[in-house]
């Protein structure tokens, strides 16, 4: 079966109010839409057509495929109309599955049951859900058979039909072989004078044909999102659900609702994590690592057996096994330490590869470094890369111990096993092992006065 999917995206959104379309709100770190695009990719469909309206240049620079094809409707007239705007970039033949960018939680394999109930003999195949409280959903209408008869909105229903839970959820799937009858065949003769999509199918039961509708196991999969509450509750949705398949896979969470995947998290086995703690894009944690409360990490490798400490920032960098990093440590883009390395408190490394055990363990800035093994750095160094317009290299090789309050101004080697005393200032390469300095005299000043306040 050869698939278009289109997705409707062209409301305003008023109730989010909002200066951003609807759909690019994000939910976990990803745009609504890009999550239903994701979601389609997963389907293999042949196109994929996105429709588009209010704030459209929003719309089409927050989502990342290069393949959609984009369809303005410039006018709101119902989500029928929406449709019928595809029709000339849809592929002759091709079934239409129809999806909404507001409805950011539906699953691949959910979309998939239905595709398969399509296979059959049915031209119209909707997917509905067993509403805990069905106030508001139109009903869907079944005869002896099983096969759906009718959506009948609730404004229109009569006691029997309101009592039925199964309702619509908008999405649906129709056969490319009927698909452009049944648009052709849709009107606006209602109060709203709008083309309701729904009415497929009184046409094609009218026509004759089998209409059915797969029912969602999960009613949160096809919630919609109209204002920041809704938004909010299906952002604490999709936790649990990143939550389970953690704790499923062995992961220990201090509590599973203080936990935020906006992205992909790969784990290892006896990885624990504490509260509040961020994952974003793609991270992985190998066997044994420890995460302390409050961590923000992101697009990063956390080697096996390291424990990063509370409040710490790791970004787009790699942390080798058995590292203790943190607590309120920032490891900024394009950072690599080997195993046993030590960032303490209050670190800052950007840019740097740090050694086999080596060790920055408080109130030091680290930046475009290169640093060997067994490296120890005392508190208050920095290195001084740049100079008002480019960035130096540092160098540090192996063995080096560094004293306290040092500078180190790049372009600089420091030479392997070599010192340097506290309170130094580093303009030049210093010799492999050899104790290097830079102090002026210690002076005390007769005299002198500290200077008071004016009054």
């Amino acid at each position: 079966m050869s698939l278009s999917i289109i997705i409707l995206a062209a409301g305003k959104g008023t109730r989010m109010n909002s200066a951003r379309p609807k759909v690019v709100h994000p939910l976990a770190g990803k745009p609504m839409l890009q999550r239903v695009v994701d979601t389609s990719r997963l389907l293999n469909p042949q196109q994929i057509i996105v429709v588009i309206g209010h704030g459209s240049e929003q719309v089409t620079g927050a989502v990342t495929d290069p393949d959609l094809l984009w369809v303005e409707q410039t006018e709101q007239l119902g989500t029928g109309h929406a449709v019928m705007q595809c029709n000339d970039l849809v592929t002759p033949g091709n079934d239409i599955l129809v999806l909404y960018g507001d409805v950011p939680l539906i699953s691949a394999s959910t979309l998939q049951q239905l595709i398969a109930e399509s296979e059959g003999t049915a031209v119209v195949c909707l997917l509905s859900f067993m509403a805990a409280n069905p106030q508001g959903y139109g009903r869907i209408v079944r005869d002896a058979t099983h096969h759906v008869q009718a959506i009948v909105e609730e404004k229109d229903a009569s006691d029997e039909i309101r009592a039925i839970h199964e309702s619509n959820s908008g999405i649906l799937l129709v056969s490319g072989n009927e698909y452009r009858t049944l648009l052709s065949e849709l009107d606006n003769n209602n109060v709203q004078q709008e083309y309701y999509l729904t009415d497929v199918v009184k046409h094609a039961v009218a026509r004759g044909h089998e209409v059915t509708a797969v029912i969602c196991d999960d009613e949160r999969e096809v919630l919609g999102v109209n204002n920041q509450v809704q938004l909010a509750q299906l952002e604490a949705v999709y936790r649990e659900h990143q939550a389970t398949q953690l704790m499923n896979l062995g992961v220990k969470l201090a509590d599973p609702k203080r936990i935020d995947v906006r992205g992909s998290l790969e784990t290892g086995r006896d990885v624990s994590i504490d509260i509040n703690c961020i994952f974003e894009g793609e991270v992985v944690l190998g066997d044994g690592v420890r995460v302390g409360a409050n961590c923000v990490i992101r697009d990063s490798h956390i080697g096996e057996g390291s424990e990063i400490l509370p409040m710490t920032m790791i970004d787009d960098s790699s942390i080798g096994a058995n590292n203790s990093i943190g607590p309120f440590a920032r490891i900024r883009p394009a950072t690599v330490t080997d195993e046993q390395a030590k960032i303490g408190n209050f670190v800052e490394i950007k840019k740097s590869a740090i050694g086999k055990g080596s060790k920055v363990s408080h109130l030091s800035y680290i930046g475009d470094t290169e640093m060997g093994s067994q490296v120890n750095i005392g508190a208050g160094t920095i290195t001084c890369n740049y100079d008002g317009a480019n960035k130096h290299q540092t160098v540090i090789e192996d063995g080096v111990f560094v004293g306290s309050d040092t500078q180190l101004v790049a372009p600089v080697k420091v030479a392997k096993d070599s010192t340097i005393g506290a309170g130094s200032t580093i303009t030049r390469d210093t010799p492999q092992g050899k104790l290097s300095l830079s102090r002026s005299k210690q002076l005390s000043i007769k005299g002198w006065q500290r200077p008071v306040k004016n009054r």
